[in-house]
C-alpha cells in the first residue's frame, strides 16, 4: 500500500483547516480539471469518532469548501462530491491511517497471506500500529499490505 503525505495533495493544505474548523477531517481531496468543468471530489470525517455524519454535515462543509476551491482554482465551473468514508470505506493512501486512529481495521497482509484484525493505535509514513483483540500490539508495514478497510461489526439483537 502507498503512502502520500497529505502535503503532497494539492489544495489539501489550503482546505484541511477549514474542515476542520467545522468539526470534521478532510480525508481525501482530489481536483480533477478537465477543458469544461473542474471536477472536486472531497472526502469528511468527523473529528469526533462517536457522532454520526449524515446529509447535512457534507452539505455544510460542502456550502463553505466549495467556495474555497473555487477561490484557490480561479473558477466557478466546478462539479463536487463530498462524501463520508461509510462503514467499510476500503483505506486508499496509507495516510489514512494516521486520521482514523482508533477505529478497528483490518489489513490484507501479504507475508501472513491473510486478514489482520486490530485497533488502529498510532500510524507513520512507514507502517501501522493495530491492536488485537488481545491486547497485543502488531506493526504493519505499508509496503506489506495489499488492502485494509474499516470492520463493521453489526449490532447484535438481544
Amino acid at each position: 500500500m502507498e503512502y502520500t503525505s497529505y502535503k503532497n495533495v494539492k489544495y489539501y493544505d489550503q482546505c484541511a483547516p477549514l474542515v476542520e474548523g467545522l468539526g470534521y477531517r478532510l480525508v481525501e481531496l482530489k481536483v480533477i480539471p478537465s477543458s469544461s468543468v473542474t471536477k472536486i471530489s472531497a472526502m469528511i470525517t468527523p473529528v469526533d469518532d462517536n457522532v454520526n455524519m449524515g446529509v447535512n454535515d457534507c452539505a455544510k462543509v460542502h456550502r463553505v469548501l466549495l467556495p474555497r476551491l473555487e477561490a484557490l482554482l480561479g473558477t466557478e465551473d466546478t462539479s463536487m462530491e463530498l462524501t463520508s468514508p461509510g462503514i467499510e470505506h476500503n483505506i486508499k493512501n496509507a495516510a489514512e491511517f494516521g486520521v482514523f486512529i482508533g477505529r478497528r481495521v483490518r489489513v490484507w497482509d501479504k507475508i501472513v497471506t491473510d486478514w489482520v484484525e486490530g485497533k488502529i493505535v498510532s500510524s507513520d509514513e512507514k507502517s501501522v500500529v493495530l491492536e488485537k483483540e488481545d491486547g497485543e500490539k502488531i506493526t504493519e508495514l505499508f509496503e506489506n499490505i495489499a488492502k485494509a478497510k474499516f470492520i463493521y461489526n453489526k449490532i447484535e439483537e438481544a
